[in-house]
């Protein structure tokens, strides 16, 4: 029986929790089970166990504000890189705006330091935990570095670099070679998998990108034959049907079963991580689920798991997905921080910074094999102001009027495509 810790379970829903939105399944056919050895589980203080709880109620928060807009739409997140890019974020935040962010991201009761400190020994424990799976946390700060631009406080950069690891560079904005920097850094630290996390052109306004990028890929500790793999019916929430490829194994898993729905634990490698599924008993909609999604439900139920043999029918699924999560941050209490009014005087001294976007971006792919996930999350730092120093450089097809000034006469309209070369 696979017994779980807080720190297991903060793994397994941060990484993949929010798959429950995309299966059905039903009953019959074969597997093996293999032995699992245990791996040593690193030590937690008490409030680094504190912090782990705080952070599942912001993502299950997060995640139920999501639902609430994309009732009937597959949703896939990851908490964690989203909690961790505003975490960075949180370090350069002061008075209201360090509150709201506060309440929003659970943070109440801890100090900034221990916030700090416990995602520092996040990112080295979950990236190290279980050799047979590959799981990456990588963090960066990309800022204009441009003459006569704001620059940020070293401090805060400082922070970011000691506790989150991230890499901090300057980058000139004005050059659109720029983006293509920041979003091929993504591109890296997630295999490939999240394109295009920033959009060409930069707004002339924005000053920093502060990124969170994880990957994870976990073969299955015990895989399905694809022989065994067959068209079957997946039905939607409209009553409908529609084809899906349905993997099938029979193994000793965790399972549960109650009156509500029935819920099954799929481990990766050695163990560490898993795939939890929740699936609705029929008649039941999976939103009337979801609002009882807590951490403490969420702690009861995994609890009660049993280890038994089941036969276990899963589709197969590949689903990539985006959203700006502006309007859910801001509906769970930050809203202050999207604003002209929102206090960053610990990220840049002077005039008002604030959070102009926050991007989510992420990848799942579950076939016989395993699971391979990613996520990015962007947060965009703008200021106010008049632009200084624009130019205009007319070198592409251009329309043109000549006009009298007092009447507003147009008195000629043209457009030069090819503005030709005189050579005397």
């Amino acid at each position: 029986m696979f017994k779980r810790s807080l720190f297991k379970r903060f793994s397994l829903l941060l990484v993949l929790l929010i798959s429950i939105l995309l299966l059905q399944c039903s009953k019959s056919p074969t597997g093996n089970k293999q032995d699992v050895p245990d791996e040593p589980i690193p030590d937690l203080s008490s409030v680094e166990k504190r912090l782990i709880e705080s952070d599942n109620k912001f993502g299950l928060k997060l995640f139920k504000e999501i639902i609430r807009e994309e009732s009937d739409s597959n949703v896939f997140i990851s908490p964690l890189s989203v909690a961790m890019a505003l975490g960075m974020t949180y370090n350069g935040a002061a008075g209201e705006t360090q509150e709201a962010m506060q309440k929003t991201l659970e943070l109440e009761g801890f100090t900034l330091e221990e916030v700090n400190q416990c995602y520092q020994h996040l990112i080295e424990s979950l990236t190290q935990l279980d050799p047979k799976v590959e799981f990456g946390i990588a963090n960066s700060i990309w800022y204009r570095e441009n003459e006569g631009r704001r620059v940020p406080r070293e401090e805060f950069l400082s922070l970011c670099d000691e506790y989150y690891s991230a890499l901090v560079r300057g980058l000139d904005f004005y050059d659109p070679s720029s983006v293509d920097t920041i979003n091929m850094w993504v591109e890296e630290e997630t295999n490939g998998r999240i394109k295009d996390l920033v959009s060409k052109p930069i707004n002339y306004f924005t000053l920093m990108f502060l990124i969170n990028a994880i990957y994870f890929k976990g073969t299955w500790t015990y895989e399905f034959d694809p022989e065994e793999t067959a068209d079957a019916w997946f039905y939607l929430p409209d009553d409908s049907r529609r084809r899906c490829n349905m993997m099938k194994q029979r193994s000793l898993f965790e399972y549960l079963k109650n009156d509500t729905f029935q819920a099954i634990d799929l481990p990766y490698g050695d163990g560490d991580f898993s795939m939890t599924i929740f699936l609705p008993r029929w008649g039941i909609n999976l939103d009337s689920l979801i609002t009882e999604l807590s951490q403490d439900n969420l702690n009861y139920w995994i609890s009660c798991f049993e280890s038994d043999s089941v036969d276990l029918y899963l589709p197969r699924f590949k689903l990539e997905w985006g959203k700006t999560l502006n309007d859910v941050l801001s509906a769970s209490g930050m809203g202050v921080a999207f604003t002209d009014c929102a206090d960053f005087t610990k990220m840049y001294e002077g005039d008002p910074v604030w959070i102009s976007e926050v991007k989510h971006k992420s990848f799942i792919q579950v076939n016989e094999e395993g699971t391979e996930a990613a996520a990015a999350t962007v947060v965009e730092m703008v200021e106010s102001g008049e632009p200084m120093g624009l130019e205009i450089m007319i070198n592409r097809p251009f329309l043109f009027m000549i006009r009298e000034n007092l009447s507003g006469t147009i008195l000629f309209i043209g457009k030069i495509v090819d503005p030709g070369f005189d050579e005397s």
